[in-house]
Protein backbone atom coordinates (compact mmCIF):
# COMPACT_ATOMS: atom_id res chain seq x y z
CA UNK A 1 0.00 0.00 0.00
CA UNK A 2 0.91 2.97 -0.94
CA UNK A 3 1.70 6.44 1.87
CA UNK A 4 -1.01 8.84 1.60
CA UNK A 5 0.41 12.80 0.68
CA UNK A 6 0.81 13.26 4.54
CA UNK A 7 2.53 9.98 5.04
CA UNK A 8 -0.44 7.96 6.46
CA UNK A 9 -1.88 4.42 5.39
CA UNK A 10 -4.76 4.19 4.07
CA UNK A 11 -6.17 2.99 7.46
CA UNK A 12 -4.91 5.18 9.69
CA UNK A 13 -6.74 8.39 10.87
CA UNK A 14 -5.29 11.60 12.06
CA UNK A 15 -4.33 12.19 14.94
CA UNK A 16 -7.36 12.92 17.09
CA UNK A 17 -7.93 15.18 20.71
CA UNK A 18 -10.65 15.69 22.74
CA UNK A 19 -10.20 18.09 25.45
CA UNK A 20 -13.20 18.16 27.59
CA UNK A 21 -14.71 21.58 29.73
CA UNK A 22 -12.97 23.93 27.11
CA UNK A 23 -15.67 26.52 27.92
CA UNK A 24 -16.15 27.34 31.66
CA UNK A 25 -19.82 28.37 30.94
CA UNK A 26 -21.25 25.55 29.33
CA UNK A 27 -22.31 22.57 30.91
CA UNK A 28 -20.63 20.51 27.98
CA UNK A 29 -18.26 21.48 25.37
CA UNK A 30 -15.27 19.65 24.06
CA UNK A 31 -12.74 20.95 21.88
CA UNK A 32 -12.19 18.74 18.96
CA UNK A 33 -9.21 18.25 16.76
CA UNK A 34 -8.08 15.91 14.08
CA UNK A 35 -4.99 16.87 12.18
CA UNK A 36 -5.34 20.75 11.34
CA UNK A 37 -9.42 20.37 11.48
CA UNK A 38 -10.55 22.12 15.09
CA UNK A 39 -14.29 22.04 16.38
CA UNK A 40 -15.26 23.50 19.27
CA UNK A 41 -18.83 21.72 20.23
CA UNK A 42 -21.07 23.49 23.48
CA UNK A 43 -24.09 21.18 24.84
CA UNK A 44 -26.73 22.68 26.79
CA UNK A 45 -29.77 21.98 28.17
CA UNK A 46 -33.50 24.20 28.52
CA UNK A 47 -35.85 22.71 30.77
CA UNK A 48 -38.81 23.58 27.69
CA UNK A 49 -39.72 21.44 24.59
CA UNK A 50 -40.78 23.11 20.75
CA UNK A 51 -44.41 23.46 20.71
CA UNK A 52 -45.34 20.46 18.84
CA UNK A 53 -44.02 18.69 21.82
CA UNK A 54 -45.21 20.52 24.64
CA UNK A 55 -47.29 17.96 27.29
CA UNK A 56 -46.26 15.02 25.71
CA UNK A 57 -43.82 14.10 28.37
CA UNK A 58 -40.87 13.64 26.11
CA UNK A 59 -37.40 15.76 25.25
CA UNK A 60 -36.02 17.06 22.01
CA UNK A 61 -32.37 17.48 20.93
CA UNK A 62 -31.49 20.12 18.09
CA UNK A 63 -28.14 21.29 16.12
CA UNK A 64 -26.12 24.68 15.03
CA UNK A 65 -23.63 24.38 13.28
CA UNK A 66 -21.19 27.07 11.63
CA UNK A 67 -17.85 28.00 10.06
CA UNK A 68 -16.13 31.09 11.91
CA UNK A 69 -14.54 33.68 9.51
CA UNK A 70 -10.86 32.83 9.71
CA UNK A 71 -12.02 28.80 9.57
CA UNK A 72 -10.31 28.60 5.92
CA UNK A 73 -7.97 30.80 3.85
CA UNK A 74 -10.33 32.61 2.39
CA UNK A 75 -13.01 34.53 4.74
CA UNK A 76 -16.33 32.98 5.20
CA UNK A 77 -19.35 35.00 5.20
CA UNK A 78 -20.93 34.89 8.30
CA UNK A 79 -24.60 33.50 8.08
CA UNK A 80 -26.54 30.35 7.41
CA UNK A 81 -26.02 28.61 4.05
CA UNK A 82 -27.35 25.82 2.44
CA UNK A 83 -24.36 23.11 3.44
CA UNK A 84 -24.37 24.85 7.36
CA UNK A 85 -27.93 23.69 7.51
CA UNK A 86 -27.69 20.40 5.68
CA UNK A 87 -24.59 19.44 8.23
CA UNK A 88 -26.68 20.80 11.41
CA UNK A 89 -29.36 18.52 10.43
CA UNK A 90 -27.33 15.58 10.19
CA UNK A 91 -25.62 16.45 13.45
CA UNK A 92 -28.99 16.23 15.15
CA UNK A 93 -30.22 13.07 13.68
CA UNK A 94 -27.33 11.69 14.55
CA UNK A 95 -27.57 12.50 18.32
CA UNK A 96 -30.94 11.70 18.33
CA UNK A 97 -30.63 8.50 17.58
CA UNK A 98 -28.61 7.85 21.04
CA UNK A 99 -31.05 10.03 23.07
CA UNK A 100 -33.89 8.23 25.26
CA UNK A 101 -36.79 10.90 24.92
CA UNK A 102 -38.82 9.78 27.00
CA UNK A 103 -36.29 9.19 29.90
CA UNK A 104 -34.92 12.58 29.03
CA UNK A 105 -38.16 14.13 29.78
CA UNK A 106 -39.42 18.06 28.86
CA UNK A 107 -35.97 19.19 28.19
CA UNK A 108 -34.03 20.30 24.77
CA UNK A 109 -30.70 19.33 24.71
CA UNK A 110 -29.04 21.92 21.89
CA UNK A 111 -25.81 21.66 20.63
CA UNK A 112 -23.86 23.93 18.54
CA UNK A 113 -20.41 23.25 16.46
CA UNK A 114 -18.50 26.21 15.45
CA UNK A 115 -15.59 25.11 13.47
CA UNK A 116 -12.04 27.10 14.32
CA UNK A 117 -10.29 25.51 11.42
CA UNK A 118 -11.64 23.40 8.29
CA UNK A 119 -9.06 21.07 7.24
CA UNK A 120 -11.82 18.60 5.95
CA UNK A 121 -13.81 16.27 8.29
CA UNK A 122 -15.63 19.12 10.17
CA UNK A 123 -19.13 17.25 10.45
CA UNK A 124 -18.00 14.07 11.46
CA UNK A 125 -16.10 15.72 14.45
CA UNK A 126 -18.86 17.63 15.57
CA UNK A 127 -21.03 14.74 15.38
CA UNK A 128 -17.87 12.59 17.76
CA UNK A 129 -17.53 15.59 19.73
CA UNK A 130 -20.91 16.33 20.44
CA UNK A 131 -21.29 12.73 21.91
CA UNK A 132 -19.08 13.51 24.76
CA UNK A 133 -20.55 17.13 25.25
CA UNK A 134 -24.16 15.78 25.77
CA UNK A 135 -22.91 13.07 28.40
CA UNK A 136 -21.28 16.02 30.49
CA UNK A 137 -23.85 18.55 30.03
CA UNK A 138 -26.65 15.85 31.30
CA UNK A 139 -24.12 14.69 34.33
CA UNK A 140 -23.75 18.32 35.36
CA UNK A 141 -27.18 19.42 34.90
CA UNK A 142 -29.33 16.68 35.94
CA UNK A 143 -26.84 14.26 37.91
CA UNK A 144 -24.70 11.24 36.62
CA UNK A 145 -27.12 8.45 37.00
CA UNK A 146 -28.72 9.94 34.85
CA UNK A 147 -26.65 9.82 31.86
CA UNK A 148 -27.16 6.03 31.31
CA UNK A 149 -30.80 6.32 31.89
CA UNK A 150 -30.79 8.81 28.79
CA UNK A 151 -28.15 7.29 26.29
CA UNK A 152 -28.64 4.71 24.57
CA UNK A 153 -25.09 4.27 23.06
CA UNK A 154 -22.08 6.57 22.31
CA UNK A 155 -21.79 7.69 18.27
CA UNK A 156 -19.29 8.86 16.32
CA UNK A 157 -18.46 9.78 12.79
CA UNK A 158 -15.72 9.48 9.88
CA UNK A 159 -15.30 9.98 6.07
CA UNK A 160 -13.98 7.90 3.84
CA UNK A 161 -12.95 7.82 0.00
CA UNK A 162 -11.33 7.11 -3.00
CA UNK A 163 -8.64 8.88 -3.84
CA UNK A 164 -6.28 8.57 -6.68
CA UNK A 165 -8.06 4.95 -7.12
CA UNK A 166 -7.44 3.84 -3.77
CA UNK A 167 -9.69 3.80 -0.89
CA UNK A 168 -9.01 5.62 2.41
CA UNK A 169 -10.35 7.13 5.54
CA UNK A 170 -10.56 10.45 7.00
CA UNK A 171 -9.87 12.48 4.15
CA UNK A 172 -8.25 16.00 4.68
CA UNK A 173 -8.71 18.81 2.45
CA UNK A 174 -5.95 17.90 -0.03
CA UNK A 175 -8.01 14.27 -0.28
CA UNK A 176 -11.46 16.13 -0.14
CA UNK A 177 -10.78 17.86 -3.19
CA UNK A 178 -9.56 15.89 -5.39
CA UNK A 179 -11.73 12.45 -4.13
CA UNK A 180 -13.02 10.14 -6.57
CA UNK A 181 -15.83 9.59 -4.07
CA UNK A 182 -16.36 11.16 -0.95
CA UNK A 183 -18.68 9.14 2.08
CA UNK A 184 -19.15 10.27 5.81
CA UNK A 185 -20.33 7.47 7.64
CA UNK A 186 -22.34 7.68 11.42
CA UNK A 187 -22.86 5.06 13.61
CA UNK A 188 -23.31 4.07 17.41
CA UNK A 189 -20.73 2.40 19.34
CA UNK A 190 -22.20 -1.11 19.55
CA UNK A 191 -22.64 -1.13 15.86
CA UNK A 192 -25.60 -0.06 13.71
CA UNK A 193 -25.13 2.58 10.99
CA UNK A 194 -27.42 5.76 11.75
CA UNK A 195 -26.24 7.65 8.05
CA UNK A 196 -23.99 6.91 5.58
CA UNK A 197 -23.50 9.85 2.74
CA UNK A 198 -21.86 8.62 -0.17
CA UNK A 199 -20.87 10.41 -3.87
CA UNK A 200 -18.88 9.59 -6.56
CA UNK A 201 -17.53 12.88 -7.52
CA UNK A 202 -15.81 12.35 -10.34
CA UNK A 203 -17.93 9.63 -11.62
CA UNK A 204 -19.03 5.93 -10.23
CA UNK A 205 -18.03 3.31 -7.66
CA UNK A 206 -18.91 -0.22 -7.85
CA UNK A 207 -20.46 -2.55 -4.84
CA UNK A 208 -17.61 -3.72 -4.10
CA UNK A 209 -15.55 -0.34 -3.18
CA UNK A 210 -18.74 0.50 -1.50
CA UNK A 211 -17.86 -1.89 0.71
CA UNK A 212 -14.13 -1.39 1.40
CA UNK A 213 -15.14 2.28 2.03
CA UNK A 214 -17.37 1.03 4.77
CA UNK A 215 -15.00 -1.32 6.14
CA UNK A 216 -12.36 1.29 6.81
CA UNK A 217 -15.12 3.59 8.23
CA UNK A 218 -16.49 1.38 10.90
CA UNK A 219 -12.44 0.95 11.63
CA UNK A 220 -12.17 4.71 11.75
CA UNK A 221 -14.80 4.71 13.97
CA UNK A 222 -14.10 1.60 16.43
CA UNK A 223 -11.16 4.02 17.20
CA UNK A 224 -13.12 6.67 17.66
CA UNK A 225 -15.01 5.40 20.05
CA UNK A 226 -12.51 3.65 21.99
CA UNK A 227 -10.68 7.40 22.09
CA UNK A 228 -14.29 8.80 23.43
CA UNK A 229 -14.38 6.35 26.39
CA UNK A 230 -10.76 6.86 27.15
CA UNK A 231 -11.60 10.50 27.64
CA UNK A 232 -14.36 10.28 29.30
CA UNK A 233 -12.64 7.83 32.01
CA UNK A 234 -14.87 7.25 34.62
CA UNK A 235 -17.76 8.97 33.67
CA UNK A 236 -18.49 6.66 30.72
CA UNK A 237 -21.78 5.39 30.65
CA UNK A 238 -21.91 2.39 29.38
CA UNK A 239 -20.79 -1.08 30.91
CA UNK A 240 -17.73 -2.96 30.76
CA UNK A 241 -19.20 -5.26 28.03
CA UNK A 242 -20.81 -2.85 25.55
CA UNK A 243 -17.86 -2.15 23.77
CA UNK A 244 -16.91 -5.87 23.46
CA UNK A 245 -16.31 -5.95 20.05
CA UNK A 246 -14.13 -2.82 19.56
CA UNK A 247 -10.43 -3.32 19.13
CA UNK A 248 -8.10 -1.63 20.41
CA UNK A 249 -6.76 2.43 19.15
CA UNK A 250 -3.38 1.25 18.87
Amino acid sequence: MTPRHDGRMPSEIRPVSLQRGFVRTSPGSVLYRAGATTVLVTAHLADKVPPFLEGKGTGWLTAEYSMLPGSTPTRKSRGPDGRATEIQRLIGRSLRAIIDMKALGPWTIHIDADVLEADGGTRTAAITAAFLAVADAIRVRMGAHRVPEILKDSVAAISAGIVKGEPVVDLDYVEDSTADVDMNVVRLGRGGLVEVQGTGEGGTFTRGQLQALLDLAESGIDRLTMLQREVLAGDWPFSETDLGGIGNIG
